[in-house]
């Protein structure tokens, strides 16, 4: 997965949607290119005092780097293969969230000559993106930062690009969601079956959202995250000669 998406649902829609207390309408506008580095809403839950709490709240789609690893592009993806060992194994056990988008963009084409093309469902449904979430010091702050969880693309994502967005369907939100840990005290073996049990779950649900997603070409004023207006809606819609939407 490359790394811009887009999200153009109002924080009350979220709310609603998710079923989640807090979130305030003015801290988010739907934007249609969100970057590495970019604040953007995400989907958590947290214990307080044994009541489970859920809210819509803002994160930096960005994961500091460790001190062994070279400095470089911001970690934005985690690779679910990895997930239930070694670098991820902490946040995927206790700290997991939903990253709503309705899409996401991939390239095709050589350096300087790529074609931007917009990934979706076909029915141009809300999608939980599985996500990873965790609070850190960023120039001297504290900040809730996020990942998005990638598996092997299929279907129309793999005609463009080799991952994408491991999706949850409905049905899989509150067990991805739920801030119990994963990870059972003093029993290495119980631990590791509750993370294969929900990455086996993970596994199923986003292979099935897999299939309902469709993609078509959109123009290259998105390519330049720095420059694009991203309030635009027209970024999303078909360029111009485009052959529909392809499965």
């Amino acid at each position: 997965m490359c790394g811009r998406f887009a999200m153009n649902k109002e924080t009350d829609q979220l709310v609603a949607e998710f079923v989640a207390q807090g979130g305030r309408p003015q801290d988010w506008r739907p934007a249609y290119s969100i970057a590495p580095t970019v604040n953007a809403p995400i989907v958590r839950e947290w214990q307080d005092e044994g009541t489970i709490e859920r809210e819509i709240t803002l994160a930096r789609w960005d994961w500091p780097k460790p001190p062994s690893r070279p400095k470089g592009a911001p970690i934005i993806n985690a690779r679910i293969e990895k997930l239930p060992t070694g670098f991820w194994v902490g946040a995927f056990s206790n700290a997991r969230c939903i990253v709503p988008m309705i899409g996401y963009y991939e390239w095709t084409g050589e350096r300087g000559n790529k074609q931007p093309h917009f990934i979706h469902a076909e029915d141009d449904a809300l999608l939980a993106a599985a996500g990873l979430t965790w609070t850190t010091e960023i120039d001297g702050e504290r900040r809730r930062v996020f990942v998005v969880v990638t598996r092997e693309a299929r279907d129309a994502s793999g005609e463009v690009h080799d991952r994408m967005p491991a999706f949850l369907s409905r049905d899989l939100w509150d067990d991805w969601l739920n801030p119990a840990s994963l990870t059972v005290d003093g029993d290495s073996a119980a631990s590791k079956s509750n993370r294969l049990e929900l990455l086996d779950e993970l596994d199923a649900s986003s292979s099935a959202i897999a299939a309902t997603m469709r993609t078509h070409e959109v123009d290259r004023r998105v390519d330049n995250s720095r420059t694009v207006d991203s309030r635009d809606p027209g970024l999303i819609v078909p360029v111009d000669g485009a052959v529909g939407d392809r499965r």
